[in-house]
């Protein structure tokens, strides 16, 4: 994993208890950015064995209550999990494979962007998706075809 603690010290720090389920999918979400449901069970079940897919939806549901994970949904997509959650970051997705990378504020400080009317709400998050095509996909994929979905290319396969 690609932070200071253990998943078993993260979940303690959040008052969740420690079990295997959990700490194997926060594992997941670590080893795994930008996944979706699908892949972290199969990552939890390989390191576990068997868990059925009700608990891994249950896990991700507690650690992202618990602010462990970020749940993003890039349009089009399924609910995708990070581990990325101590800032305000935004992301990238490829319009062709769906490949979703992290870029950082533009602007500095979180929301790093003001909204022109907050409506008296107080801000405290700015959530950004740029469009466009990964490296691989910008030297193999036509021009003519981005303008399609992330799953559209998918869905006529």
């Amino acid at each position: 994993m690609s932070t200071a603690l253990e998943p078993a010290a993260l979940l303690r720090s959040a008052d969740l208890r420690v079990t295997r389920p959990r700490m194997a999918v926060l594992e997941a979400v670590h080893a795994h950015p930008h996944a979706d449901a699908d892949t972290i069970a199969r990552t939890a079940r390989q390191a576990l064995g068997t868990v059925s897919t009700q608990a891994v939806y249950d896990v991700l549901a507690a650690l992202t209550a618990a602010r462990l994970i970020r749940r993003i949904e890039p349009a089009g997509s399924p609910a995708r999990f990070e581990a990325r959650v101590a800032d305000n970051h935004h992301h990238v997705v490829c319009r062709e494979c769906g490949d979703i990378a992290d870029v950082d504020c533009a602007l500095g400080e979180a929301p790093c962007l003001t909204a022109s009317d907050a409506r008296g709400f107080v801000i405290d998050e700015a959530e950004v998706t740029y469009w466009g095509r990964c490296p691989d996909c910008a030297t193999t994929t036509p021009i003519h075809l981005t303008n399609q979905s992330p799953l559209s290319t998918r869905e006529r396969i």
